[in-house]
């Protein structure tokens, strides 16, 4: 795993959004893309969610793993807790939370998007205890705390590992960030 690239960063100033992975797959590093495993529930229920803005036609563009730089058009970035990739999540250690989640932050207090959405609450709560140094239970959904002014959502993880949550709980999830970024982008 050592001679993998790390998953490259779609991130930039002026941001809605920019989701956060708890780390890369190794299936997604060898692809080159953002929830490329075909089993990860992230592309299909981002589609059905309209976070992304339609098209001239009315309808937004299906967008697939090999378009993930295009939702740095529609404001929408990505980023990981950790970028060190590994088959499952159990494969990381509290070494790699330590090294990388100050990392997370500073991307965050750099590029100040309206929002970090958290995909999971291990990602979140390692974010908090790594980088804040804080532990407590969080919920999904807007959270009180903020990154300086950006604000932070919490999100089911789309992995295929969380069949808990269903691709409908998944699209509900994601549609309300968009009724989130809607709100925070007339100034609500």
């Amino acid at each position: 795993m050592a001679d993998l690239p790390m998953l490259a960063d779609h991130l930039e100033p002026g941001l809605d959004i920019v989701l956060v992975g708890l780390n890369p797959s190794l299936y997604s590093v060898r692809a080159g893309h953002y929830f490329a495993n075909p089993r990860n529930r992230f592309w299909t229920a981002l589609n059905q969610s309209g976070l992304v803005d339609a098209g001239a036609d009315g309808h937004p563009p299906p967008l697939t793993p090999e378009q993930d730089y295009k939702l740095l058009d529609y404001g929408i970035g990505f980023t990981d807790v950790v970028k060190r990739p590994t088959p499952q999540a159990f494969g990381l250690t509290p070494a790699d939370f330590r090294q990388w989640a100050p990392v997370l932050k500073a991307k965050l207090l750099q590029y100040q998007p309206r929002i970090a959405c958290f995909h999971g609450m291990m990602g979140y709560k390692a974010y908090l205890r790594y980088a804040e140094s804080i532990k407590e239970q969080p919920k999904l959904g807007l959270q009180e705390r903020t990154i300086r002014n950006t604000r932070i959502f919490v999100l089911p993880n789309p992995s295929p590992a969380n069949a808990h949550f269903s691709l409908d709980d998944l699209v509900y999830w994601y549609r309300q960030l968009k009724a989130l970024r809607d709100a925070l982008t007339r100034g609500e």
